[in-house]
């Protein structure tokens, strides 16, 4: 494995500096965000994809610091309900996998989108409770009007460029659980991946290691960040796992991200480690940093120091004691 970083943390830097940095930590790959949520700070689709002479300079500016591309990110809502919204994360996600396809980069992360509850919806539509059956006729509609059928039409768009798509399984979204993953895989085809963020796995009261474990047995991890998250063992009895207040209230949030380490502790980041090997993933794990507690560089830098004991790096050797 190798360990990367979302590059979207350094985004007041110029691209150059930021890939310096990166390399100066020992790190040997850059996840880059090319529009959506993320921005663009650092890779503009739409320009480069127009001129060579900018996308061969892209690209060696990564490659001349011993660094790979593990993946380009435009998380967004292509399912939003309204269309000019949706519209505007779809072509920003077209011209990400054609981006992706030219500079041979394996993944493309985003998100899976969330629809509203009917065409002439404002807003998206989250349900998670079977009860009322309103919900349950929400969901149905949703998947089987909406979400199926955009993946299945994009997912191919992708894996007829060679690229795979890793879903990054985030509450808000249709896709947040290795089950909801799954079933979109299931009905759209194997281009359909995890960007498995264990982060997010913690907040919904799912173990990462058994995530790794059951969407590992099908091949379904396409890429990994490495985000922890802190539960407040008091918060969480009076605003509970779903809380919606804001971030910035930290003292009172029933959980918080956290860099890696200071949420859970490095023993099962090193479980962690071992399952993705045990599954078969072999790719990169990409630090992402959200920590309201710590500047950008110390937490980033403190990641680095705890996944480096743990990263299991050298390839599997015989088993010379069998």
């Amino acid at each position: 494995m190798k360990l990367g970083v979302f590059m979207v943390l350094l985004s007041g830097r110029k691209l150059e500096d930021a890939l310096d940095y990166v390399a100066s930590k020992g790190l040997k790959a850059v996840e880059i965000g090319t529009g959506g949520y993320p921005g663009n700070a650092h890779c503009n689709p739409a320009e480069l994809l127009e001129n060579e002479t900018a996308l061969k300079n892209f690209k060696n500016a990564v490659e001349s610091r011993g660094l790979i591309i593990s993946a380009l990110s435009c998380h967004g809502n292509p399912l939003h309900p309204q269309k000019a919204i949706a519209k505007e994360f779809h072509d920003v996600y077209v011209k990400t996998v054609e981006l992706a396809e030219k500079l041979e980069v394996p993944v493309v992360n985003t998100f899976s989108g969330c629809p509203g509850d009917h065409e002439d919806a404002k807003y998206p539509n989250w349900p998670v409770a079977p009860w009322p059956n309103d919900y349950q006729e929400i969901l149905t509609w949703q998947w089987d009007n909406k979400v199926i059928p955009y993946w299945t039409e994009w997912g191919k768009f992708a894996a007829d460029r060679n690229v795979k798509i890793g879903l990054e399984l985030h509450g808000g979204f249709s896709v947040h659980t290795p089950g909801t993953l799954l079933r979109l895989r299931e009905a759209a085809g194997e281009v359909i991946g995890a960007n498995l963020d264990p982060s997010h796995m913690w907040w919904q009261g799912i173990d990462p290691v058994q995530a790794i474990q059951i969407l590992g047995r099908e091949g379904a991890i396409h890429h990994f960040h490495a985000k922890d998250t802190s539960i407040d063992p008091i918060n969480v009895n009076k605003h509970g796992l779903t809380d919606m207040q804001s971030y910035e209230k930290m003292l009172d949030r029933a959980w918080q991200f956290r860099s890696v380490g200071y949420g859970h502790d490095v023993k099962e980041w090193a479980d962690m480690m071992s399952a993705l090997r045990l599954v078969g993933y072999d790719y990169v794990v990409s630090i992402e940093h959200e920590d309201g507690l710590m500047s950008i560089e110390e937490g980033f830098s403190k990641a680095v120091q705890n996944l480096q004991q743990v990263l299991i790096e050298e390839p599997l050797g015989e088993m010379w004691w069998v």
